[in-house]
């Protein structure tokens, strides 16, 4: 049986100038950033590539839309490597970007096999899609009114660089959603049917590292995230590691239905699904792996001075994220009672690549219900 596979190559470096210098980056490469990521720490590197800002073709997660935009504006240049420095959008589109016949998504999506034209780089500058280590890109399909992965073996990075300069502006919000999302994708993939004792470590010492950072933050306030800028970096490529193999699971899947009709940042839209789906897992089938991340959940917890006083560990994780990032039922984000059960059926239909990986199956009605108690 594989026990996990390591894909891109993994390179940490203090500085964006560091990894310029030794990439040797120039008038070949282009780079698909942020123009706020862009002026105030890699502008002074004075590098020669062709740069792309994402933002001057839409605004948010992306959609075939602003991917096909995007794409329309790299094929009038002729360049070997993609630079992705950015958050889970530029990922995103930078897999799409380096694939053989990348002229729209929908045309992507149609094709039976991707083939890989261009070499990628991915700098991830939030600390949570762990995506860099991944070979999958989510697009907004907005004919089709939700969200799909895009996957193949081509699409995995070349190299994967860390850089934690990059985590010391981050703004808190992006912060809390982004790590929340890490924290997730280690969960799910530790419970999923995929997982293997090999990835189960990566999961492991990801949540170890959010999980006692966010107590410190409970204990001392959103400023204890600094010091620990280095470590959700790391945590978040761990996490990307375990779920790069063993895939996310439902609440990943319920999230793309409400995220993509109400524009919701997709660690957002997973943050609103994580506890209760875990609720309804340990009602179903209590014991086993779901017991073994509530016991880890108030091990750490209660090593970092945030004491789980005899609650289980559900529990003492949704008091813990509470007190990172404020939890806003769907309809504070415009979500209506007539959203529910087309929600439920749409992730169903459409999921079913996450769903797979649920620690116990749910139906259609259980997954309603969920939506349901957060409307």
């Amino acid at each position: 049986m594989k026990e996990i596979m390591i894909k891109p190559v993994i390179h940490s470096f203090k500085t964006f100038k560091e990894f310029a210098d030794e990439f040797g980056l120039g008038e070949d490469d282009l780079i698909l950033t942020n123009e706020y990521i862009y002026n105030p720490i890699m502008a002074n590197a004075n590098v020669a590539c062709k740069t792309i800002f994402q933002e001057k073709y839409g605004g948010g997660e992306p959609t075939d839309v602003m991917v096909d935009a995007i794409l329309e504006e790299m094929n009038k240049y002729n360049c070997k490597r993609i630079v992705a420095v950015g958050g889970g959008t530029i990922i995103d589109i930078s897999k799409i970007m380096c694939l053989e016949g990348a002229v729209s998504s929908d045309a992507l999506y149609d094709k039976k096999e991707l083939v890989k034209a261009k070499e990628l780089i991915i700098i991830p500058t939030t600390c949570g899609t762990g995506s860099e280590v991944t070979n999958i890109a989510i697009v907004n399909r907005t004919k089709l009114g939700t969200k799909q992965g895009l996957t193949s073996p081509n699409m995995y990075a070349d190299h994967a660089v860390l850089i934690p300069e990059f985590l010391h502006s981050l703004p808190y919000g992006v912060f809390a959603t982004s790590s929340i999302d890490a924290l997730i994708h280690a969960v799910e993939s530790y419970l999923g049917p995929f997982s293997t004792r090999t990835t189960e470590i990566f999961a492991v010492k990801a949540m170890q590292m959010i999980l006692g950072g966010y107590c410190r933050i409970a204990l001392n306030g959103p400023d204890a995230r600094v010091a620990d800028s280095e470590e959700y970096l790391i945590a978040s490529n761990y996490a990307g590691i375990a779920f790069g193999n063993n895939g996310c699971a439902a609440v990943h899947a319920m999230s793309y239905a409400f995220g993509g009709k109400y524009h919701v940042a997709h660690g957002e839209s997973n943050y609103q699904f994580f506890t209760d789906v875990l609720e309804v897992y340990n009602k179903k089938q209590p014991g086993g792996k779901i017991q073994e991340i509530m016991d880890l959940i108030v091990q750490i917890c209660d090593a970092n001075g945030f004491k789980s006083n005899g609650r289980n560990g559900i529990e003492v994780l949704t008091d813990l994220l509470e007190k990172v990032l404020h939890k806003k039922p769907m309809s504070e984000y415009g979500a209506v009672q007539d959203d529910i059960r087309p929600f439920a059926e749409s992730t169903v239909a459409n999921q079913q690549r996450l769903l797979r990986n649920n620690y116990v199956p749910l139906s259609v009605d259980e997954i309603e219900a969920i939506y349901q108690a957060r409307l």
